[in-house]
Parts: C-alpha cells; structure tokens; sequence
C-alpha cells in the first residue's frame, strides 16, 4: 500500500443567491397589486371566490396557485392573466432594455 494523497482542499465557496419560485414572484406581484389598490385580502379573495387562508398562502408563495385560482384573483384585481405573466418574468429576469 502507497502513501495516501489527500483530496486538495477546495476553496470557499460562496453560497448560490437562491433563485425565486414563479409561485413566490406570482404571489409577490398579486400582493403589489392589491396593495397598491389599497384592497383587503378579504375583499379581493371573496371577488374571486377563494377563502381569505387561501389568498393569503398564494400571495406569499406557500401554495401552488392553479390557473383557475390566478385566473379568478386577477379578475378580481383587474388584471389579465397575460399581465400577471408579464409582471412575474420582469420580476424574475429584472429590466430589460430593448433597441429600437
């Protein structure tokens, strides 16, 4: 038997910036806006026909959201679906510049 060679010592590492879930930016976004119409969550969650709890979760990225749930959320604030999309990639990707 050799002599053992230890591994070469790795360098720190700094940890990854974690990479937001599109439910955590959905949410984020559906909470901006109701904010910014100066809704309650209960409002906006009767007018689209969810409970408060759920509302709540979705907005704060703890819950999967189906497309029915974002679709009647939106409505409720006044949004399209398309809209909601839109906000989150901007949210996820940051600013874009585009060339005329």
């Amino acid at each position: 038997m050799g002599d053992l060679v230890p591994f070469p010592s790795r360098p720190a590492q700094q940890p990854e910036e974690r990479q937001p879930l599109w439910r955590e930016a959905a949410g984020g976004v559906l909470r901006a806006e109701r904010l910014a119409q100066q809704r309650t969550l209960s409002d906006v969650a009767q007018r689209a026909g969810v409970s408060t709890q759920h509302l709540s979760e979705v907005e704060r990225g703890r819950k999967e959201a189906s497309s029915e749930v974002l679709e009647a959320v939106t409505g409720a604030l006044g949004l399209r679906l398309d809209e909601l999309t839109l906000r989150v990639t901007r949210r996820l990707t940051g600013p874009v510049c585009l060339a005329a």
